[in-house]
């Protein structure tokens, strides 16, 4: 569980955030979609990494990365794919991802928490 919220909270997210985007599109000069392209990269290598871990423990879970109710791995992964969703990556290789997400998002503290509803989500 922590090795997977892990590749999430240092290896993915660290890279794609404003401050990282910002310093590839000023300092390398890319347009947005060399700056997306950099994102897909790390979105990538993290997704396929978390993909074979989910995939390898397919018979032991329960509908969740760990077991059959949410950990912090499916809060980090979760807000992860919305990331990734929002700047374009495909998402279609990953179905054990999308399968956890989609329980996940149907639940409502995940539902009420999505960024969508949030007081500054027309800003």
């Amino acid at each position: 569980m922590r090795a997977l919220a892990a590749i999430v909270g240092s290896d993915m997210h660290p890279v794609n955030n404003l401050r990282i985007r910002n310093f590839i599109r000023d300092t390398y000069k890319q347009d947005a979609d060399g700056v997306a392209a950099w994102m897909q990269l790390w979105n990538k290598a993290g997704f396929d990494a978390i993909e074979t871990m989910l995939r390898a423990d397919r018979n032991r879970r329960g509908g969740f990365c760990y077991g059959s109710s949410p950990t912090i791995a499916d809060a980090y992964l979760v807000s992860q794919v919305f990331s990734a969703v929002r700047f374009k990556t495909d998402m279609s290789p990953y179905t054990e991802i999308r399968a956890v997400v989609e329980n996940c998002n149907a639940l409502k503290p995940f539902a009420d928490a999505h960024p969508s509803k949030q007081p500054d989500a027309g800003t």
